[in-house]
């Protein structure tokens, strides 16, 4: 009978500790495979979550800000995206709350409802101030469009389907508006 020396099992952690160790050290750094056996990659999975760092890495680098919709080019490119329908939002309370978004430029959600025309009224100074933009989730024309652009002067709103925007904050009613620390009214 062949008796095994105690170290041996370990002998092979020995190999691996110090490649791991490099690993460890910088969080940041791609992930080296040492052994593939086949299967598919989970990268997708993790793609779709959108995952944000929650603090800058250790070497000092800023986060990258999340993109920010952009006001399309021209009133042409605005008139093909109209009437703008959200079945997900309408006007209504919307309860403050705290979210963790770092980096995420200030935007504020309206439609083309009373409601939104008052809230916009209210808050075109701080908007202008704070540099947001606003989504117009619910608007029939361009006429509409320009009217609630003459409530905000220098606030650049522009005409977005809200539904998948609702989902991703938990978001029903609007007016609203949107940073990177919280959502209120």
């Amino acid at each position: 009978m062949t008796k095994c020396h105690p170290v041996l099992p370990i002998l092979p952690l020995l190999f691996v500790l110090p490649a791991a160790l490099p690993l460890a050290s910088h969080g940041a750094e791609p992930l080296i495979v040492v052994e593939d056996r086949g299967g598919a990659s989970a990268l997708p999975y993790y793609e779709a979550l959108n995952l944000q760092p929650r603090e800058s890495n250790r070497h000092g680098a800023a986060r990258l800000p999340l993109p920010t919709p952009q006001v399309p080019a021209t009133p042409a490119d605005e008139a093909a995206m109209l009437p703008v329908r959200s079945a997900k939002l309408t006007p209504g309370t919307v309860a403050r709350r705290v979210i963790e978004a770092p980096g995420l430029r200030p935007f504020a959600v309206v439609g083309d409802d009373e409601v939104s025309r008052a809230w916009l009224r209210r808050h075109a100074a701080s908007l202008r101030e704070r540099g947001a933009v606003g989504l117009v989730v619910n608007v029939e024309t361009a006429q509409a469009l320009a009217r609630l652009r003459a409530l905000a002067p220098g606030v650049p709103l522009a005409p977005v389907a809200g539904d998948d925007l609702a989902e991703r904050l938990s978001l029903r009613h609007y007016p609203a508006l949107v940073t990177a620390t919280g959502i209120e009214q």
